[in-house]
């Protein structure tokens, strides 16, 4: 099974932003979500995270629509975003006990697992720390912390390059090969493409709301008839031609 979005159109007024999506995210794999800014990106993790409601199409996870059963959808995914959300009067503990409790997991086998990510991210010794006394960077780990503890069949990483050293990214990317192994399908928007090029499986290249192509690099090759060209070469080049219409 997979995320699955069917012909998704919507946005934050009647005007859509996002127009037609179909595209699908398979067990045991990572798309790149790739675009220029205001592509639509962050519209369309809105739509499937749930923050915001389509005006046509569907969203669907594992047989489960969005639509018709948001908590049951809502229990399979896991999401990090571009910029940390964390609650200012709990400290990492506390954090890590409320993901364990939202998502109904088992406490302590879950801090088993925990534990050893705190280590990998070095934030072990911080378990007592509150948000404030956290660095962006550090914020952002607890959210791939908190988010990779759980069980989800489907996570959606938003940007999660910005504001990590290249240690974390390194581990990071470990950690989304882990979970691919394991089964669980990746949805990524980013802009470090030449890192995506190397992990990702499919990309989904947006272009003012609408899908411009779903495929791999050398789909891409073949499609936009750059035999041998990388990733960000030929996304360059299809944005260069774009802001030149």
């Amino acid at each position: 099974m997979s995320l699955e979005v069917k012909a998704l159109t919507g946005g934050y007024t009647q005007v859509p932003v996002i127009k037609d999506l179909s595209f699908t995210v398979n067990d045991g794999e990572l798309m790149g979500l790739i675009g220029l800014n205001g592509a639509g990106k962050s519209t369309t993790i809105n739509h499937i995270i749930g923050l915001l409601t389509p005006q046509k199409g569907s969203i669907i996870l594992n047989g489960i629509n969005l639509k018709d059963n948001p908590n049951d959808f809502k229990k399979q995914m896991a999401y990090v975003p571009e910029f940390p959300v964390l609650y200012e009067e709990l400290t990492l503990r506390e954090h890590i006990d409320l993901t364990i409790k939202a998502y109904d997991l088992d406490s302590e086998r879950t801090w088993v697992e925990a534990k050893k990510l705190l280590k990998t991210f070095r934030l072990d010794k911080r378990l007592d720390w509150f948000p404030a006394n956290f660095s962006k960077g550090m914020k952002q780990k607890v959210m791939i912390v908190c988010a990779f503890i759980t069980q989800a069949k489907l996570f959606v990483i938003d940007e999660p390059f910005l504001g990590l050293d290249p240690l974390a990214v390194d581990d990071l990317l470990k950690l989304i090969d882990q979970k691919k192994k394991s089964g669980a399908s990746i949805l990524m928007s980013t802009h470090v493409l030449d890192t995506a090029e190397k992990y990702c499986d499919q990309f989904a290249l947006l272009n003012n709301g609408v899908l411009e192509s779903v495929g791999t690099v050398a789909d891409f090759q073949t499609q936009f008839n750059q035999p041998g060209a990388s990733l960000s070469e030929i996304y360059l080049k299809l944005a260069r031609s774009e802001m030149n219409e």
